[in-house]
């Protein structure tokens, strides 16, 4: 079998115990379709699923329990037990034992990914605020990640649905910080990571990113703002002429959106965290996946919150988190296929055909 066709491990972890992570989960793994696609992986405690299953009333199916991934059974959904402290599950309540279980599930699952036990992660959503400690100090997965399985690479965050991809020049800041947080040299780096990841993540070739500017009507020539002027604007050039990137802007957000002029690209390049979010989950909120780019391992998440507000309820839509499902498992595909199909054909050359013969392929005509 080739390796991009072969059937994935995908890990999951369980995110905020007290939210609606397990349902979407359950719901999400416990069919057939699932089952042919991959092999998945929970990071969790069966004693906190068992609760949410009953909570939620959700249909039965079969789960190995294992204690470690390395006794895997491939028909079937897998609960790996990593969490074995006593964690008290409260529906609806954040706690800092909701945050603790959240981060034992995200730890053994990034361990389990970097040894390779695991092909993908995909990571149930977290409450920023309970799952700190001395353990978790970052502003969300994607700083954790690049910090734990980064090797040295700097993460993108990207918000994909098929209509629609957003990556974003700052993340998890107060919106008072974005504007000095924002460089030249650090909008030209968004845009490299982010034009290699369409490229390589997405298999598009020669992406057009458009980017959205930082004040409202693009700054009107420094009336209302200069950092469209000063910032957004050389970067934009820097990009096209020495990177490579094919980008355009700066256009102002509202009628971007409006007009649907995000049809037109591969790639929206936004300033700030709700720049992005907000029309991304307006259009796409059922079917919309946040992806980590820029890492040398592949992470996706459904782009909605813990839901405390209809935890345990049976109403949470599990759209999102298959489809970040299946998002991870085509990045993964994607990156051996674009890999593949860039590497030097002479070595392949020289086992089929035998060296002599290559040397004399390759002096014809001379």
């Amino acid at each position: 079998m080739r390796q991009e066709n072969k059937k994935l491990n995908v890990g999951i972890t369980i995110g905020d115990t007290n939210g609606i992570g397990i349902e979407v989960i359950m719901k999400a793994v416990g069919v057939p379709e699932m089952l042919e696609m991959c092999t998945p992986v929970i990071y969790g405690s069966s004693k906190i699923v068992s609760y949410h299953r009953n909570a939620c009333n959700l249909p039965g199916f079969q789960i190995n329990h294992t204690k470690t991934a390395e006794q895997l059974k491939d028909n079937m959904p897998n609960l790996v037990e990593c969490i074995n402290q006593e964690i008290k599950v409260e529906l609806g309540q954040p706690s800092k034992q909701a945050g603790l279980a959240s981060f034992l599930s995200l730890e053994a699952a990034v361990q389990d990914l970097k040894a390779g036990l695991i092909d993908v992660l995909v990571t149930a959503p977290i409450n920023k605020d309970n799952i700190q400690s001395d353990q978790f100090h970052f502003p969300g997965h994607t700083e954790y990640l690049q910090s734990a399985a980064g090797d040295g690479a700097t993460a993108l965050m990207v918000m994909c649905a098929p209509v629609l991809r957003i990556a974003l020049a700052t993340t998890h800041l107060p919106l008072a910080q974005v504007p000095t947080a924002l460089t030249i040299e650090g909008i030209r780096e968004k845009l490299r990571l982010f034009n290699s990841s369409l490229k390589r993540d997405f298999f598009i070739d020669g992406p057009r990113i458009a980017v959205l500017s930082l004040n409202p009507h693009a700054g009107e020539n420094g009336i209302l703002g200069t950092e469209e002027r000063d910032i957004i604007i050389p970067a934009i050039q820097l990009s096209n002429d020495e990177d490579g990137v094919q980008c355009f802007g700066p256009y102002a957000a509202d009628g971007f959106f409006g007009a649907r002029h995000y049809r037109r690209f591969d790639g929206v390049l936004a300033m700030y965290h709700d720049q992005g979010l907000a029309p991304f989950k307006t259009i796409a909120m059922d079917e919309g996946v946040n992806f980590t780019a820029g890492l040398p391992i592949v992470r996706t998440s459904p782009d909605h919150g813990t839901g405390y507000d209809i935890a345990g309820q049976g109403l949470a839509n599990e759209s999102s988190i298959r489809h970040a499902i299946y998002t991870a498992i085509d990045v993964y595909r994607n990156r051996i296929r674009y890999d593949e199909s860039r590497q030097n054909p002479l070595p392949k050359l020289f086992q089929d055909r035998g060296r002599d013969n290559v040397k004399l392929d390759l002096t014809k005509g001379e």
